[in-house]
């Protein structure tokens, strides 16, 4: 593995305190191993995002993978790999919008602003990690990821799980785990399918507030 400053994402209650890395070149066996335990993420392997709806069928399986393998060794880091107790635990898709093809040509999911934000488009975790609250630090951990190479907000598209829910179609993550990180609704495009927005600017406010408070409840003990 590279020798990358992790980060320590926190964690929601009871679940597990991931390490968070890049999705760089000399972690692509740990990004397979992640995505290749998946029966849909090893067909798709995000190239739904990225191509053409000819093209990603196309390269259903072995020729989606080796167009996201590419793009890792290519430097492009298009997301992130948390690791829990130091196994690769879960995989997320986040990146400029621009760079995702399907956005560029939605209809329902079209800029709502002129703002450059990321997208945190896509979750695959491990079998043997599921069903452990990770979903709502991998999306905080996303956002941290983006903001920390400049990006002024990240922008998500979940979905709210119902009965008519496809397996696929939680890739996207849901409404209540991107609350649960911070995430604003914005816009609601399709009646189960939001837009869910955090600033950067927002995270920065909440950070600069929190050791006020702290500074506040010890002066109020001090007076008790």
């Amino acid at each position: 593995m590279a020798k990358t400053d992790p980060i320590h994402a926190p964690a929601a209650d009871h679940a597990p305190v991931p390490e968070i890395h890049p999705a760089s070149a000399a972690r692509w066996n740990d990004l397979v191993e992640v995505i290749g335990q998946c029966a849909v993420a090893n067909k798709c392997w995000c190239a739904y995002w990225y191509l053409s709806n000819a093209g990603y069928k196309a390269g259903w399986g072995e020729g989606n993978r080796l167009a996201l393998q590419q793009r890792v060794e290519a430097g492009e880091e298009p997301g992130i790999i948390a690791y829990v107790d130091g196994a690769p635990a879960a995989w997320v898709s986040v990146a400029p919008r621009t760079r995702f093809d399907r956005l560029n040509r939605s209809r329902h999911f079209a800029p709502i602003d002129d703002l450059p934000v990321w997208a945190v488009n896509c979750f695959v975790v491990a079998k043997r990690f599921r069903r452990r609250g990770l979903l709502p630090v991998l999306a905080r951990a996303a956002a941290d990821f983006a903001f920390a190479r400049g990006a002024p907000g990240v922008e998500a598209y979940p979905i709210e799980p119902s009965d008519k829910s496809a397996a696929g179609d939680l890739y996207l993550g849901t409404v209540k785990a991107f609350r649960q990180a911070g995430y604003d609704e914005v816009a609601r495009p399709l009646p189960r399918r939001p837009v869910m927005r955090l600033l950067a600017g927002a995270v920065a406010a909440q950070k600069e507030a929190a050791p006020a408070k702290r500074r506040g409840a010890g002066e109020l003990h001090r007076e008790g």
